[in-house]
């Protein structure tokens, strides 16, 4: 499976074997090609911070580019943790462990992988977490 057409054109089927070859390189590829981007957005970002780091003499252009930095800083932090994510998604790629549920150890439906490719729950796993969640913000 080199060939990227053949990658690019390659769709998972619950017709075959879950969390074969195929399957394992199309994830990988997806992961891989999702953190690049976020890595490219953020040297871009870093790059426009530095340009628009010059003294603003006016002190409302000065507190609306800090609130900008603050808002840019913050996305940052949540991509750096997407990073984080995606990055233990190809360690479980590697340790053949992707595409199944932390909790119940059952395959992950593959159209949640590819639309959550970082995905370590089912989706009647994560219904449950997510419920269980509430009932103790709500209490």
């Amino acid at each position: 499976m080199n060939d990227t057409a053949e990658i690019d054109s390659y769709v998972p089927s619950d017709d075959e074997e879950f969390m074969n070859e195929k399957q394992r390189t199309y994830f990988r590829a997806k992961l891989n090609t999702w953190k690049n981007e976020i890595l490219r957005e953020a040297r871009e970002t870093l790059g426009n911070l530095q340009e628009d780091s010059a003294n603003h003499p006016d002190i409302a252009d000065r507190a609306s580019s800090e609130t900008d930095r603050a808002i840019e800083l913050r996305a940052r932090d949540r991509q750096r943790k997407l990073i984080s994510k995606i990055d233990a998604a190809l360690q479980r790629i590697e340790d053949g462990t992707y595409g199944y549920c932390e909790e119940t150890g059952e395959p992950i439906s593959l159209k949640r992988l590819d639309a959550r490719p970082i995905a370590t729950l089912s989706i009647e796993a994560q219904e449950r977490h997510e419920r269980r969640e509430k009932v103790y913000r709500d209490e």
